[in-house]
């Protein structure tokens, strides 16, 4: 388990020279982990998680591909390209979760899995910790909540983390409120992206950026604080 909540970054650019200057105002911010957010991974592929290991060599890097297929492989290139996190889809096969995770332990990564579209969230979430997954993504998607009106991972977060004993982050279409309502609720990570780094529907930064995740981090700090003075 994770010690304290964890402030994860999707960087949802497709330049490595955006990719670039979102994380370093990241970091300069306080975040805890980088992502190597899907639009970058397929504009870049390798490269940016690459390029984030070089600047930032002891910052743990989620490279998410939201893999279905050829687990195994597509995660030893990242594993290799230096991501300590890969993200395999639990719509997967198992045996695409079993490849990543043995491909993971060779190489002393993680994997999450990402219970998007499962029909059973809470069930998929309990099998893929049970495969060995090390932590769960709540997601609902970019396309079905722009489709079906008043989605949100908030729904299915309670059970997931009911029926799991990893890790759990809550991802998709969430304010900042929302994300950092997720920590209060049980779940171990929160994730900001595509409210700070998508402008309107190009993938490219907002204004302002780092001093929005400043200030976030301070939210989530004090939610830290206390939680330890509860214990």
């Amino acid at each position: 388990m994770i010690p304290k909540p964890t402030i994860q970054i999707s960087i949802d650019v497709t330049t490595l020279d955006e990719a670039l200057a979102l994380a370093h105002g990241a970091v300069n911010a306080g975040v805890d982990w980088l992502e190597a957010g899907t639009p970058l991974i397929l504009a870049e592929g390798m490269r940016g998680v690459q390029m984030f290991r070089r600047e930032f060599p002891h910052m743990p890097i989620v490279a998410d591909l939201k893999t279905m297929d050829g687990a195994g492989l597509e995660a030893e290139v990242m594993f290799k390209a230096g991501a300590n996190m890969v993200v395999v889809m639990g719509q997967a096969h198992d045996a695409s979760i079993i490849e990543q995770v043995r491909m993971a332990e060779r190489y002393g990564g993680k994997v999450m899995c990402d219970v998007m579209l499962c029909p059973d969230k809470p069930a998929r979430a309990r099998q893929a910790q049970l495969l060995g997954a090390d932590y769960i993504i709540v997601h609902t998607g970019f396309d079905e909540r722009n489709m079906i009106k008043g989605l949100s991972p908030l729904d299915d977060l309670p059970a997931v983390l009911a029926a799991v004993d990893i890790p759990v982050q809550a991802v998709g279409g969430l304010s900042i409120d929302q994300a950092i309502r997720t920590l209060e609720m049980g779940a171990q990570i929160v994730v900001f992206g595509a409210p700070l780094v998508i402008s309107g529907a190009e993938f490219k930064a907002q204004e302002g950026f780092e001093e929005k995740l400043r200030e976030i981090v301070t939210r989530v700090k004090k939610i830290e604080i206390g939680q330890r003075s509860s214990e």
